[in-house]
């Protein structure tokens, strides 16, 4: 009777309930309820209780107190990721509930674990890789459980909340790690470098005929070999694949316009997001997004399917991602010039077939005004414009080695998270090295995940030389992590440690003077200098306004004699250029 429900419920290729008491909780609810936390750590407990192939371990810390779960499948029974490195199998790190008022990867995850330690078939398929479950990520969130954060999505009965114990958005968090939860991810992560990332949600905005849309890691931001196997082998496969299961998927729908029909732009993932980190170290990832408005059990078994479909074509093509992901780590080694900032290319259009509703206008009962809707009534299938080229706008040399004074410990922890390579100066050194100066800069006037971002960051350069003091830190820049190196490191990146606001105090000004013993001192220097009174005279030939302020003329003066400190407004990380550490 079970089975038979449930197949009446679930519309697309439905997933036959295994015998005994291996139903999951969605499945005991006919598809209706999402499994609670503790329910979903028990489930895992009594399947690694169950099979030798499966470990469940507790990896670390989250926010709520509570410890981060990872599930890992291995059928030769080895969950030490440096082993199975060695043993060259491909891993999959899937992760659920991010957002846990999106939880179809949590259910379906529960299922495919499941079903690949069961069915002979399921187990063959896992010969070359191993699979990392995180159950639920968001522990904090998955405990805040409601029935109405999600506004706007089609069950299930109740579901976690978005934010976590500190409501920090954790898919804002990977870059600077302040959450426990993102500190005992990039731990995780490091240990298992997978090869394969996936992030399961649900999507918010359009109505369409679609249940999954993807987004993929931006094709741009990619190694050529990474890119060129992600574009012309893997991403067809599973778009193709998943129209055999009748389940055809379309990229995220971001719209150019109001509709879909205007066109849809491919999102440009930067480092604070989970398949944006994931990039930096040449691991291909995907964002799940199954439509919020369709029925719960549709959702969950489309996400089900997709990870199937991924694991089979992972299974089939291990060599050829090994070996694409190998060349782009050495191409990424070798590589001189780094992007920092990123634009869409309109110019550049490819087509896609969308299935979609129309979109009209109607009088809106709540206010009278003109709203949109969607009329189910009208479904269309046509080509419209798809928008995924982006160019670098801004690009950086790649230097020797970066310094990173000991001062900066909140920075050099997020470091040691990432396994960069780093040593301490033994004694008190004098280095010369290429050191920026912010020159301008734009700070957002409403928090932002915790911090007042900046942005449009301009900078300029000098060499200098430095002294430093034993323990201060060298961090060359050969080494795996170059690139998330340079994209923290840099200030004008678009999520560098910078922006996020590590490096704030720089910002502030400590000493300044008093007019009236400044008169005397300024007036000696332009005797005493000739270009420094030449430069106040440009300065005021260009800032008319300057000849009428004697303060803005003061201080034109001081900041340009010996009494200005020099640390302000200079960034504290330099750039060695010329010397092999």
């Amino acid at each position: 009777m079970l089975v038979t429900l449930l197949s009446l419920i679930l519309q697309i290729n439905p997933i036959t309930p295994p015998p005994g008491n291996w139903l999951t909780p969605y499945e005991k609810s006919y598809g209706k309820k999402t499994a609670t936390y503790k329910e979903c750590i028990s489930y895992y407990q009594a399947l690694d209780n169950a099979f030798e192939e499966l470990k469940l371990i507790e990896y670390g810390a989250t926010d709520s107190g509570k410890p981060l779960h990872v599930a890992v499948v291995s059928m030769d029974k080895d969950f030490n990721p440096t082993s199975v490195r060695r043993k060259n199998k491909r891993v999959i790190l899937i992760q659920n509930g991010i957002h846990p008022g999106e939880p179809e990867g949590i259910d379906a995850s529960m299922m495919l674990a499941r079903d690949y330690l069961q069915k002979k078939e399921g187990r063959a398929l896992l010969k070359e890789v191993v699979l990392v479950f995180i159950p639920i990520y968001n522990v904090d969130g998955a405990l805040n459980r409601n029935s109405y954060s999600r506004a706007n999505q089609d069950g299930p009965e109740s579901f976690g909340f978005r934010g976590n114990a500190r409501n920090l958005d954790l898919n804002r968090d990977y870059i600077k790690n302040d959450s426990r939860n993102a500190q005992t991810f990039t731990v995780l992560f490091q240990e298992w470098q997978p090869d394969i990332f996936v992030d399961t949600h649900t999507s918010n905005g359009a109505d369409y005929q679609h249940t999954m849309t993807l987004i993929a890691t931006q094709k741009d931001k990619l190694q050529a070999p990474l890119r060129e196997y992600l574009t012309s082998q893997l991403l067809p496969q599973l778009y193709g694949n998943m129209q055999k299961q009748q389940l055809p998927m379309c990229p995220y729908v971001d719209s150019k316009g109001e509709t879909p029909d205007s066109g849809l732009i491919g999102f440009l993932e930067t480092p604070r997001y989970s398949t944006g980190y994931t990039t930096l170290f040449n691991t291909i990832g995907f964002v799940t997004e199954t439509h919020m408005l369709k029925p719960f059990a549709n959702r969950v078994q489309a996400q089900y399917h997709f990870l199937d479909v991924l694991i089979r074509i992972v299974q089939k093509d291990a060599a050829k991602i090994a070996a694409a992901r190998q060349q782009s780590v050495k191409e990424m080694l070798s590589q001189k010039q780094f992007p920092l900032t990123w634009q869409l290319d309109t110019t550049v259009v490819d087509t896609l077939t969308f299935l979609g509703y129309e979109a009209k206008h109607k009088p809106s009962e709540v206010s009278g005004l003109s709203r949109l809707y969607y009329d189910r009534q009208a479904p269309f299938s046509k080509k419209i414009n798809y928008y995924n080229t982006y160019r670098a706008t801004l690009s950086v040399a790649k230097p020797v080695a970066y310094v990173v004074p000991q001062a900066w410990e909140e920075v050099i922890d997020r470091l040691r998270l990432n396994r960069v390579k780093m040593r301490q100066l033994r004694r008190d050194t004098s280095l010369t090295a290429e050191v920026y100066y912010i020159t301008d800069y734009k700070t957002s006037t409403r928090s932002y995940e915790g911090h007042y971002l900046h942005s449009g960051g301009q900078v300029r350069s000098e060499k200098q030389r430095l002294n430093y003091f034993a323990g201060d830190y060298i961090v060359p820049t050969n080494q795996p992590a170059a690139r998330f190196l340079v994209e923290t490191l840099e200030p004008q990146a678009t999520d560098s440690y910078f922006n996020w606001g590590f490096f704030d105090e720089i910002l502030q000004q400590k000493e300044y003077f008093s007019n009236y013993v400044f008169e005397d001192i300024a007036a000696q220097l332009l005797q005493q200098d000739a270009n420094l009174k030449k430069q106040l005279q440009e300065f005021i030939t260009k800032n008319p306004e300057a000849a009428k302020n004697a303060q803005a003329q003061l201080d034109f003066v001081y900041r340009h004699s010996p009494y200005y400190e020099k640390s302000h407004l200079r960034y504290p990380v330099t750039r060695i250029v010329n010397k092999t550490f």
